[in-house]
């Protein structure tokens, strides 16, 4: 890929048809509801008691046009790169010598994750931060999902994906940039790290994929271990068994067959929030509902871009792309030489392992943190935020 004119970035500003919203009202008010088993909670999926509820919320209390006045704070702009049509916010800090810095979100994410770090990151001074930690920040959506979707080709996997970042940044006029992310984001993020390393000040990350017990640990591998990494190497095979167990089958359906998918979710709101809602509840650091970790109008603004752009489909795509990837994709990742941040929630779906991250990232810094879970940007945005500055502060201490 070569890089544009700037005449090719083109701004934007969300404006849903009101026929839309009417008819988003419309179905939930014709919700046709399943039977359940009674007393068995969350074991078999989302309850239809807790679901009635929220969807009686989101009918007649959530507030969309609150939510798109909100987004639209945000400078939104889109694009063309590699045949995809390309949405992203681009959000300069007031500080001239800010540090450019594209953060990414996963599934079932968007970039209403990032509202609330957006504004620390690009204007720490009035937020309490040092100005000399500031960031322009840029939050593009991956390719076949939400306002950048759907995608219309094959073959958007994740380094793909890292190219056409690598090209969006410049044609923002950044030579060189960081990058943040989670889930997916984590995985385009190591990409970018791995694909572009001149390109790239520093990686942070609140996802390590593979850094995890993903096999029984033997007897000889635990001898060779500290008793602190012992226990920690025994909870992260713990944790991995359990997830493989019970939580992949939204992964495997992905990975196999999206396109079916697609038309169950694409047809009804009903079906699209309870996909994505059982994740929240599943992936944050809650004890019971997922609005105990994110906040209930949040999680619906991010649900209604899945449903309002009828991407439920094609963002699912980016699972099928990676499993079925050949060449570069395909391949054992190669060590990183970009310096590489990891920022560890206890809610999060693995346990990383810093003698396995090691292995294929520049580990520089490695922060445990006692709260917060797989969304830490919607769920301890202060603490993301301030790590963020941390690790780039340090990255400049070191010249």
């Amino acid at each position: 890929m070569t890089s544009s004119p700037a005449e090719s970035i083109r701004p934007f500003r969300l404006a849903i048809p009101q026929s839309d919203l009417d008819d988003l009202h419309d179905r939930l008010d014709r919700t046709r509801w399943p039977d359940e088993l009674p007393g068995v909670g969350w074991a078999y999926g989302v309850p239809g008691d807790y679901l009635r509820e929220l969807v009686r919320y989101w009918r007649h209390e959530y507030d969309w046009r609150a939510a798109e006045a909100r987004l639209n704070e945000w400078p939104q702009f889109t694009t063309e790169i590699d045949g995809a049509h390309i949405h992203f916010a681009h959000i300069r800090s007031p500080e001239p010598d800010a540090t450019a810095l594209v953060i990414t979100h996963g599934w079932p994410g968007s970039i209403v994750e990032f509202l609330d770090v957006v504004g620390p990151l690009t204007d720490p001074a009035a937020h309490g931060g040092d100005p000399a930690d500031a960031f322009h920040v840029v939050v593009p959506g991956i390719p076949g999902y939400g306002l950048s979707g759907p995608a219309r080709d094959t073959g958007w996997e994740a380094g793909r994906v890292a190219d056409a970042w690598a090209e969006l940044m410049g044609r923002l006029g950044y030579p060189r940039f960081g990058a943040q992310g989670g889930d997916w984001g984590a995985v385009i993020s190591r990409e970018l790290g791995r694909a572009h390393p001149d390109r790239l000040i520093g990686v942070h990350l609140n996802l390590l994929p593979g850094a995890q017990q993903a096999t029984e640990p033997t007897e000889e591998e635990l001898a060779s271990l500290s008793p602190d990494e012992r226990e920690r190497t025994l909870a992260s095979w713990r944790r991995w068994a359990e997830w493989q167990r019970e939580g992949t089958g939204y992964a495997i359906l992905h990975s196999t067959r999206p396109q079916t998918l697609a038309y169950a979710l694409t047809d009804s709101p009903v079906g699209q929030l309870a996909w994505i809602v059982e994740k929240f509840r599943e992936w944050t650091d809650s004890r019971e509902l997922p609005e105990e970790a994110v906040d209930r109008d949040r999680l619906l603004t991010n649900v209604m871009l899945y449903w309002l752009t009828g991407t439920a489909g094609s963002s699912a795509r980016i699972y099928y792309e990676r499993a079925h990837a050949s060449g570069r994709a395909s391949a054992p990742a190669e060590p990183s030489t970009a310096p590489t941040a990891l920022a560890l929630f206890p809610g999060e779906l693995q346990i990383p392992l810093r003698h396995r991250a090691e292995r294929t990232e520049n580990i520089v810094r490695w922060t445990e943190f006692d709260r917060g879970g797989h969304f830490a940007a919607m769920e301890e945005p202060d603490l993301l935020v301030d790590d963020v500055r941390a690790f780039f502060r340090q990255l400049r201490e070191m010249g």
